[in-house]
């Protein structure tokens, strides 16, 4: 069954953790356990409603073409997502579209005072999480759409992701809305730990050191972006969970 990620034991707070911005929960309590508490009386029931769906009258099941149309739209949506993401970044990737979203650019010669705001990062990775939950919302309805006519047992895994979606769309977005604070706190540690390296040598600050390879800055953007990828995975997996249990009933 594909359901919402589990976050407290994925890659994704692996990575947070990583760069000192996030615990994992050690809770020993069960997945399902955990679930329980996120869903109220009234949604479980309606869960619960999803078991009894049953297929249609007449289906006709997907044609291998069609499976490999829907694959190839989610590698497609997928790849627009994570090149968007380094568009205007250090490195150098030629993007598969455009990003309206580029990576903030501090100007040569600007005084540290003045160039060292979170906010155009908030607001770049914020961007980012709106382009995510855009282009990945009608994808994954797609995929659901697609794997109902395959099988009764699918059409019953379909309406039960629907139902998943529907439920835990208010947790996942205040989960992923904490994301940029957490990112801040990365920001102010690095910037906090160059700091205390200048004054140790008693050497001057300017921007130029920040965005130098290996600078605080540069550091910083890189950790954001690894975040913005693992992240997209993250988002991506119950779709990816919808194709590969289209997939494995074609193949039966």
């Amino acid at each position: 069954m594909t359901t919402r990620p589990h976050f407290h034991s994925s890659e994704f707070v692996r990575v947070l953790a990583d760069l000192t911005v996030a615990q994992a929960d050690r809770s020993r309590d069960s997945f399902a356990e955990r679930l329980a508490q996120w869903i109220p009386i009234g949604d479980a029931i309606a869960l619960r409603a999803t078991h009894s769906v049953g297929a249609a009258a007449k289906s006709v099941a997907p044609s291998p073409a069609a499976i490999d149309a829907l694959q190839a739209q989610y590698q497609r949506v997928r790849a627009v997502l994570a090149q968007g993401f380094d568009a205007g970044s250090s490195s150098g990737a030629a993007p598969v579209a455009q990003s309206r979203h580029a990576m903030p650019r501090i100007k040569a010669g600007t005084a540290p005072e003045l160039a060292g705001a979170y906010e155009p990062y908030r607001r770049f990775y914020q961007a980012h999480q709106r382009e995510m939950e855009l282009k990945l919302k009608p994808l994954r309805a797609k995929a659901r759409e697609v794997l109902a006519t395959a099988s009764p047992a699918l059409k019953q895994l379909a309406a039960l992701d629907a139902a998943f979606d529907h439920i835990l769309v208010e947790r996942e977005a205040m989960l992923f809305g904490k994301v940029p604070a957490l990112l801040e706190k990365r920001f102010k540690l690095l910037r906090t730990e160059h700091q205390l390296r200048l004054s140790t040598l008693e050497q001057t600050d300017t921007t130029e050191l920040w965005t130098k390879p290996g600078g605080w800055l540069t550091r910083f953007c890189a950790d954001m972006l690894a975040v913005l990828h693992t992240e997209l995975d993250v988002r991506m997996q119950p779709t990816l969970g919808l194709l590969e249990a289209l997939r494995s009933h074609h193949t039966e």
